[in-house]
């Protein structure tokens, strides 16, 4: 399942990256804070993506998580990204409980 984990996280990280151009010219935020802020949640999320096999990785995640579907607030198409990915990671948590029997953490 943390591989699993690891994915859905890797791809965020992508998709958190491809945001960048889009919150600057649709979005309408300056280029200096679209990308610090943007580049800074990619390298969390692939920072995150090789913590899940400690203890707390799978609920550092689960926050980060959390904290992209918040930057809705600041950039509104975060909250599309936010609750898409948000919703693979619980599904993700589900199935691995599901099938493999054992709690996550």
């Amino acid at each position: 399942m943390r591989r699993m984990l690891a994915t859905i996280l890797t791809f965020e990280a992508l998709l958190l990256g491809l945001a960048i151009p889009v919150a600057i010219s649709v979005g309408g935020m300056d280029a200096k804070v679209a990308g610090i802020g943007g580049g800074v949640l990619a390298v969390l999320s692939l920072t995150l993506a090789g913590t899940l096999g400690r203890r707390w990785g799978v609920a550092a995640a689960t926050v980060f998580q959390a904290v992209v579907i918040a930057l809705g607030f600041v950039e509104s198409s975060m909250f599309i990204i936010g609750v898409l990915f948000a919703a693979l990671w619980g599904y993700a948590i589900w199935l691995g409980r599901k099938f493999e029997g054992r709690p996550v953490g």
